[in-house]
């Protein structure tokens, strides 16, 4: 386990080797901020990354380390790599995902997580992958969360998406439309409140004060626009104030964002997919964060695709990644022991 008094190292997954992956590290890594914060320890393909800091213009060495963490001090001028591939230039051709290369990102996230679990290193942050490609090696996965819900042994998890103005949770995540009134249950619902409650209180503030908001306009009107407001939500919003958790609602979509961004809330809770994201990526489209919440450990990731259109052209902007490995770093010298409430 690592001392408390050194900075934290934060393990930083290479992603889709055809992707901008490499390419967004490397800029990255380049930056004075990311080595002042933490210990970044790359987990990826050599040949991969010394293209991608080509392309880019980084002038970084790459060193070796294939057991512990980087050095107390780390530099702009380093890239400290743990290499889990060695990928054909066919396997790493730009916007052509390849079944190698899918297993080598799997290798990558695995690795990642195992030092999370094992105190080697602090958090995660991860670029994009394909799941494609993953599932082409045999790894049959929809994404990185349910992969590292498995490898931690978590059954309940949240996906937060954040920036310095506004952070909001999700009760559903990718479904239609017309399957999410069946999906906003109240059990769901409570415990989306439960597990945002447990690890903002752990990793950012303490005892946040929580939104949540009405799956229908206005409410529901009294139930004129539809009863799940009065019928689900409000019950789940009481029980969690029951439990001592500071929660609001339900409260109507259309204003609250208004005064989530002035402070009056440290995150919002959101029925579905886009009633979260159409504000969040408003405000930050470049400097997002997917934070997984629920885990045993710290995973933060860019907010945006492998972008294939992109890769390899130097252009990709690094301020999602650099964002994520700033919000892992902080999240592991933030972190507190205490829990609130019981997550189902």
């Amino acid at each position: 386990m690592e001392s408390s008094s050194t900075k934290p190292v934060i393990a930083v997954t290479m992603g889709d080797p055809a992707g901008v992956g490499p390419e967004i590290i490397a800029k990255a890594l380049a930056r004075e901020d990311i080595h002042a914060a933490c210990r970044p320890l790359v987990l990826g393909d050599r040949e991969t990354l010394e293209r991608g800091a080509a392309i880019v213009g980084a002038k970084l060495n790459i060193e070796t380390i294939d057991r512990g963490g980087p050095p107390e001090t780390t530099s702009p001028r380093v890239l400290h790599l743990r290499p889990l591939s060695e990928l054909s230039p066919a396997d790493r051709e730009f916007g052509r995902p390849a079944a190698a290369g899918g297993d080598a990102m799997f290798r990558y996230i695995t690795e990642a997580a195992r030092l999370c679990l094992s105190g080697e290193a602090a958090g995660m942050a991860t670029a994009p992958i394909n799941k494609e490609a993953m599932n082409r090696a045999g790894h049959k996965y929809p994404g990185h969360t349910e992969l590292l819900a498995e490898l931690t042994g978590t059954r309940d998890f949240v996906m937060m998406l954040a920036g310095d103005r506004l952070r909001v949770t999700l009760v559903t995540i990718h479904e239609a439309l017309a399957d999410v009134p069946r999906l906003v249950t109240l059990d769901r619902v409570l415990s989306t409140i439960r597990i945002t409650h447990r690890d903002l209180h752990r990793y950012f503030r303490a005892n946040p004060r929580i939104a949540v908001l009405a799956l229908n306009p206005h409410c529901g009107e009294g139930g004129m626009f539809g009863t799940e407001d009065d019928r689900i939500i409000r019950p789940a919003v009481e029980a969690a104030r029951a439990e001592g958790i500071d929660a609001s609602g339900p409260l109507s979509a259309d204003t609250l964002f208004h005064f989530a961004i002035q402070g009056d809330y440290d995150a919002v809770v959101c029925m579905y997919h886009d009633q979260g994201l159409i504000p969040l990526k408003l405000l930050h489209f470049d400097d997002g964060v997917n934070v997984t919440l629920g885990l045993p450990i710290i995973r933060t990731s860019v907010d945006h695709g492998t972008a294939y259109n992109l890769a390899g052209k130097g252009v990709a902007s690094e301020k999602s990644m650099v964002a994520a490995i700033l919000m892992a770093a902080e999240m592991a010298k933030k972190r507190r022991t205490e829990t609130y409430g019981k997550v189902s």
